[in-house]
């Protein structure tokens, strides 16, 4: 009876034990999300956008904290016990990548660090790859990186895979985005008026930059460039530079123009040509009989 009541005891302290240490766990999880959460907004408050390396040093903290309360666990349990000695073995960290994880998902998270040392992209960076999806960085973390898309949806790409594309990133180093404001008009239509109303277009947007340096202003470069790119089969093609301070800004502004473009041609007799085809009947005689 008395080896009975020692073996219960010795069972439900085992059990006490482990569910203790998954607590803590828990609890320390939840301890550094709220301190995360309140340096996030401490940053935010300073107005320092770039949150990218302390993102990715609360994941790998995260993960540290999960990893070392199941081992703990494990380690109690004598059945077990083998396989946390394998777990904490040397690196521990390593070693549990190496034993738990597979090649994939090691890759994924050496990407993950390489992007978070050199930078091709930061969280917030508008990002366009293959040319078909384009978005914001929302997070990057050991795993994945997640793209929020202009509709809204979240485009999650695994490290591995992001790291080898060749992608274009508008906010690398210099936020200042030139949109192209292409026009065609028609062969009739007076070319010198047409850009002037291209030029004055751009240059009065709210989200149009000078870019000018103080060399070109010496030597009056204009504010605004327009010029004729084309010679099509019906018509003149001009286009102006404008120039915003982000991407975000860009676009409304080429937006914008467009569509005050349009409004001042049609004001103006500046006509946007249709696409037009000359069509030559031959003039097939019947043969004569001889």
């Amino acid at each position: 009876m008395t080896d009975f009541f020692t073996q219960l005891y010795d069972e439900a302290s085992l059990t006490i034990t482990v569910i203790v240490i998954l607590v803590i766990t828990v609890v320390a999880q939840y301890l550094l999300k709220r301190a995360f959460k309140r340096f996030e907004n401490s940053r935010a408050r300073t107005e320092i956008e770039d949150p990218t390396n302390y993102r990715f040093i609360y994941y790998a903290l995260l993960a540290l904290i999960y990893v070392t309360g199941i081992s703990f666990a494990i380690w109690n349990i004598p059945s077990l016990r083998h396989v946390a000695q394998s777990m904490l073995a040397s690196a521990g960290i390593l070693a549990i990548v190496i034993g738990f994880a597979s090649q994939q998902a090691l890759g994924n998270i050496i990407s993950g660090v390489f992007i978070v040392m050199f930078k091709p992209y930061r969280i917030n960076d508008r990002i366009t790859i293959k040319d078909t999806l384009r978005g914001i960085v929302e997070d990057i973390n050991l795993r994945h990186t997640i793209i929020r898309n202009f509709e809204n949806q979240r485009i999650i790409i695994p490290n591995s895979i992001i790291s080898n594309e060749v992608l274009v990133n508008a906010n690398y180093n210099d936020d200042k985005v030139c949109k192209f404001i292409e026009v065609s008009i028609s062969y009739g239509s007076d070319i010198d008026k047409a850009k002037s109303i291209i030029f004055e277009e751009i240059e009065k947007h709210q989200f149009n930059i000078d870019i000018r340096t103080e060399e070109d202003l010496e030597k009056g470069v204009p504010r605004v460039t327009v010029r004729v790119i084309l010679l099509g089969e019906s018509s003149v093609n001009l286009r102006g530079w404008a120039w915003a301070a982000d991407p975000a800004g860009g676009f409304v502004m080429q937006c914008d123009v467009l569509e005050s473009v349009k409004k001042r041609f049609d004001k103006e007799g500046i006509v946007i040509p249709f696409p037009q085809r000359t069509i030559s009947y031959l003039d097939e005689s019947p043969h004569k009989e001889l």
